[in-house]
């Protein structure tokens, strides 16, 4: 496991639902990732920075202007920025095609890896018929999960109290929802099967927070989760091996400890997918 000094050099991140502006966003374990793996390119696939929630309260401690500062520093010593905008920072969507101090901004985009595979890289939104037709009951949606997300700091702080380790309340009851469950799985297959008209091996894109690799529809299917409850991303090395990591642990002050832990399952594509 990477000590707090070590630097792992790898080719690509790709990072998406961080939502900076909110009091869920996990901006202290982040920046504790983004210091360890040094990445060539970085892709910012989308709710980066929560434009919803910014609109109705502001909220943006000194954590979150040092994830946006640690990242543009990156920018300035030659690190390739590529960000992808969701719906929660859909207010960048109208500069897609631009470029801003070496940042580029797109709708989506092809990855190849050092491995010669093809990758769509996308947020995902477009998939989601409540956010597309339905925005209110969208909005209603994004103020219970807030709830959720409050309810998982105080169940967090009990269960520290005791010892235990953290447990998320919001991903549990999202699992235990017959109707949540079902619209993953078709939210999934949407997106791979748009993904094959793009001649691709890969999908990787964010969305609806749950950290995936799978094959799916004939290609290898990423999702890189959220930095609100699972803090993981995708990582690809050198060589071009996928690795999910899962950064643990979203309840802790991970920069007190005296070494940074993550939590890492290897997941190399099936290069006959």
């Amino acid at each position: 496991m990477p000590g707090k000094s070590e630097i792992i050099p790898v080719r690509t991140l790709f990072i998406s639902d961080v939502h900076l502006g909110t009091r869920g966003c996990q901006a202290a374990a982040l920046l504790d990732f983004i210091r360890v793996y040094d990445a060539d390119t970085i892709y910012l696939v989308g709710d980066i920075i929560d434009g919803w929630r910014l609109r109705a309260s502001w909220h943006w401690p000194q954590a979150h202007n040092d994830v946006v500062q640690k990242i543009l520093r990156k920018v300035r010593k030659g690190t390739r920025l590529v960000y992808v905008p969701g719906n929660h920072d859909e207010f960048l969507r109208e500069y897609a095609g631009s470029t801003f101090g070496g940042i580029e901004i797109v709708e989506e985009a092809i990855h190849v890896t050092a491995d010669g595979r093809r990758m769509l890289v996308l947020h995902g939104d477009k998939f989601d018929t409540i956010v597309r037709n339905m925005r209110w009951l969208a909005l209603l949606g994004d103020g219970a999960y807030d709830l959720a997300i409050w309810l998982n700091r105080w169940i967090a702080r009990v269960r520290r109290a005791f010892n235990l380790p953290y447990w998320s309340f919001s991903a549990w009851s999202k699992q235990k929802v017959k109707r949540a469950v079902n619209f993953i799985s078709a939210f999934e297959h949407a997106v791979a099967m748009d993904a094959r008209k793009h001649d691709v091996e890969i999908v990787l894109c964010g969305h609806i927070h749950r950290p995936a690799h799978q094959q799916l529809d004939g290609l290898l299917y990423l999702n890189t989760g959220d930095w609100v409850e699972s803090n993981s991303a995708v990582v690809e090395h050198p060589d071009g091996r996928l690795e999910l990591v899962f950064w643990t642990d979203a309840a802790e002050a991970v920069l007190a400890r005296p070494a940074p832990r993550a939590r890492k399952a290897v997941l190399e594509a099936d290069q006959a997918a």
